[in-house]
């Protein structure tokens, strides 16, 4: 069974930093593309960046320079590096797991930047 376990949210000043985490159990994730979402109150969860198996990586444009999606597939864990916070990065952060049979989400994380 694959879980997904992230990791690293919490309350930040405007301008900060933080990493969230995202370990994976119950498969490889080197054979997936991974992915981190964000959900903001009453609203629909949005792709925040993409990491192919490759290691090739895509961002909305909202958080290109900003943000920076990596691996390790050693310890079955992604990571987003988040910088230059802003209040409208505040929201619940997911991490995805993709393969071609299915989709997996983790329980998510909470990120909240006050200004």
């Amino acid at each position: 069974q694959v879980q997904l376990v992230e990791s690293g949210g919490g309350l930040v000043q405007s301008g900060g930093s933080l990493r969230l985490s995202c370990a994976a159990s119950g498969m490889s994730i080197s054979i997936a593309a991974m992915g981190w979402y964000r959900q903001a109150p009453g609203k629909q969860r949005d792709m925040v960046a993409t990491i192919t198996n490759g290691g090739s990586t895509m961002y909305v444009d909202s958080v290109k320079g900003r943000f920076t999606m990596s691996r390790d597939n050693a310890k079955n864990t992604v990571y987003l590096q988040m910088n230059s916070l802003k209040p409208e990065d505040t929201a619940v952060y997911y991490c995805a797991l993709a393969t071609p049979q299915s989709y997996y989400w983790g329980q998510g994380t909470q990120v909240t930047v006050s200004s």
